[in-house]
């Protein structure tokens, strides 16, 4: 009780737009959510009635109306979860706990079947990611997502300091000119991976070269500016690297200049894909839901959001911590070293164990804290191959965080 006494006042703090109910019933299902691995109605609702000593089906009453909308409920003046007017605060909560001037947003979709598909803006970290903006939309259905990536990052805008050094990634699916303009006027900087189908024209060259005789052969890289698309005209840096081994090359676009940027960054995009596992089979079991409205879906992923937010701010700091205290000072010119040392317990399970034993022994609830690791440097990782570079960058535990 007194951990789940702690857990909800930090988020009725830390989520001050929600009414004190909503932050209650959205700080009770996300410890239930914690301590059951699996978003499950019927589970969490199990969970809280035995722990509170409340009937089952009054718990299972008061996490339905969660998601409910406002007309589905009983009662005068009851109000929907508007989720999208907590995405400031909860990417505002990550940063509070956040050390550093850097932050790395990743932008992807993901589905449920063919049922739902959600458009999802995260910030990556130690190997995971955290959810902060999503938009949940009726699957296997005509639509236009450029408007809904657009409005997501508006929405979160605000909530991060003018002097932070921010980067979006995005893979091909989604990388456009309106992307890479919008990321811009937010005043951020876009790293867009995109096709090979298209032109270049390098700056001082008077003709646009096909992007793949950019980069002919693995083994090969070249980065400059110029302007993209001969029909669009589209100034930018290009930075090309094709590793041998792989089927395509990495062409990325970024408002960098070539000395500023580094290809290497783009590995982190990675990390979005485990955060959409921790979701799913390796966390929060998602998969399995029978929701399909993609409003009520939305509410539920605001409180799976909270609850990785929480696991991995734990497991985060902890790994931190067991690094200072157990690990010699590593030598990071060595590129053999470094590829050796993989992450063996990601941060979202590290969080969880840690958790849980603080429970069990009757301890306050562990501290939290986002501290980020350095980004790939190039100068660093020259000797290394793209391919020893993303072993450094990904988790070792690749299915169940």
């Amino acid at each position: 009780m007194e951990g789940l006494s702690a857990w909800m006042e930090e988020v009725s703090t830390q989520m001050p737009r929600l009414s004190k109910p909503q932050a209650a019933v959205l700080a009770m299902w996300s410890f239930s959510l914690v301590m059951t691995r699996a978003c499950s109605l019927s589970g969490c609702s199990l969970f809280l009635a035995e722990l509170l000593e409340a009937k089952e089906n009054t718990m299972r009453q008061r996490l339905r109306e969660w998601y409910w909308e406002g007309t589905a409920k009983k009662g005068r003046s009851r109000q929907s979860v508007l989720v999208e007017s907590q995405f400031a605060s909860l990417l505002g909560w990550v940063l509070s706990k956040w050390q550093g001037r850097q932050l790395a947003l990743a932008v992807d979709a993901t589905t449920l079947g063919d049922q739902l598909v959600v458009l999802a803006v995260s910030v990556v970290y130690r190997g995971v990611a955290i959810p902060v903006a999503w938009k949940v939309m009726v699957g296997n259905q005509p639509g236009r997502w450029k408007p809904e990536w657009l409005r997501l990052l508006r929405l979160i805008h605000r909530a991060i300091p003018a002097e932070m050094m921010v980067i979006v990634l995005s893979d091909r699916g989604i990388s456009q000119p309106w992307l890479f303009k919008r990321i811009r006027r937010l005043g951020w900087h876009p790293l867009l991976r995109i096709t090979s189908n298209g032109t270049f024209q390098p700056q001082g060259q008077p003709q646009y070269r096909p992007l793949n005789c950019l980069v002919p052969s693995p083994g090969t890289c070249w980065q400059g500016i110029g302007r993209l698309y001969k029909t669009k005209r589209f100034p930018c840096t290009l930075i090309c690297r094709w590793e041998a081994g792989y089927e395509h090359p990495w062409l990325l676009i970024t408002d960098l200049s070539p000395g500023q940027a580094d290809g290497c960054w783009y590995g982190l995009r990675a990390w979005i894909e485990q955060g959409f596992k921790v979701t799913k089979r390796a966390g929060w079991q998602w998969h399995r839901s029978r929701i399909t409205d993609p409003d009520r879906a939305a509410r539920v992923w605001l409180v799976m959001a909270v609850a990785t937010l929480w696991l991995v701010g734990v497991g985060g700091y902890a790994e931190e911590l067991a690094h200072l205290a157990t690990f010699p000072p590593i030598d990071v010119t060595s590129p053999g070293h470094l590829v050796s040392k993989p992450r063996q317990v990601s941060v979202f399970r590290r969080g969880w164990i840690k958790l849980l034993v603080a429970l069990f022994k009757h301890q306050p609830l562990p501290d939290y804290y986002f501290l980020p690791e350095p980004w790939p440097d190039g100068t660093v990782l020259l000797d290394l191959s793209l391919h020893q570079a993303q072993l450094l960058l990904t988790t070792s535990e690749n299915t169940y965080p």
